[in-house]
């Protein structure tokens, strides 16, 4: 008998009425991911409906002046504004346990999501990310030589040679200056007991300390989080979805 039938038979036992015992319910993960510097969301446009045909739910918003948002980029957009974007998204959205994962830049903002709203966090993943102490900034924490800021700098904005106007969508954008010069405000202890993930990408060929966040990845180490060695560049959830949705989904 189908279980649409079986919810509705009604078994007497003693003169008693026993109904069919209900399933007990699944916990569905949620995943909110914040994409790194001139992106966008629509980078893991490709990883979320794999997760998601595993049961998953994603959410992928863009922060301000970036991505679908590019024509609100304002020159005083720094890294408290999208600190805040996330923490609203998922304060308006009305979400909980939710897997934050931050790619490269995208670290700054998930630790200042974590030092906010570490009651509706259940994980945190640094996906090839900056890992901050309190006080630091994104220039103090590049590692000599991997990114050559300062000769990308016009009216405000971070504008590397591969961001053009005129390439098709989906596509990279300038991305606010000041974001990288703010330090972040580090206040909360609590932030320190939500478990955490760090993922390194490390290109075919190099190795691990020859990365640009190997660095974040050894702090992560020295405070007893895993951490994961993934042979990629650096946008694997861009350029290998299938693989970064694999290791996701073996990461809880």
């Amino acid at each position: 008998m189908k279980k649409s039938l079986l919810l509705m038979v009604l078994v007497c036992l003693g003169g008693k009425t026993i109904l069919p015992a209900a399933e007990p319910a699944t916990h569905q993960p949620v995943l909110v991911s914040v994409h790194g510097a001139w992106a966008g969301g629509w980078q893991m446009k490709k990883v979320a409906p794999l997760l998601e045909a595993k049961g998953w739910k994603v959410y992928r918003p863009s922060l301000s002046g970036l991505g679908e948002h590019f024509n609100t980029a304002r020159t005083d957009i720094g890294l408290a504004t999208h600190i805040d974007d996330i923490v609203n998204f998922i304060l308006f959205e009305d979400l909980h346990d939710v897997i934050l994962l931050g790619h490269s830049y995208g670290g700054m903002v998930i630790t200042g999501v974590a030092d906010r709203i570490p009651d509706r966090l259940s994980r945190l993943i640094y996906l090839d990310a900056f890992l901050p102490e309190n006080g630091e900034n994104v220039m103090a924490l590049r590692t000599p030589g991997s990114l050559d800021v300062e000769n990308m700098i016009k009216d405000g904005f971070i504008i590397p040679s591969w961001v053009k106007p005129d390439w098709h969508f989906p596509k990279d954008v300038p991305h606010p200056l000041k974001t990288f010069t703010d330090n972040i405000v580090l206040t909360n202890p609590a932030r320190t007991k939500v478990p955490a993930t760090y993922i390194l990408t490390v290109e075919p060929g190099k190795k691990p300390e020859e990365d640009a966040f190997f660095p974040s990845a050894e702090r992560a180490r020295a405070r007893g989080w895993p951490v994961v060695i993934m042979t990629a560049d650096h946008v694997p959830h861009w350029r290998l979805p299938e693989a970064t949705a694999d290791l996701l989904l073996n990461i809880r």
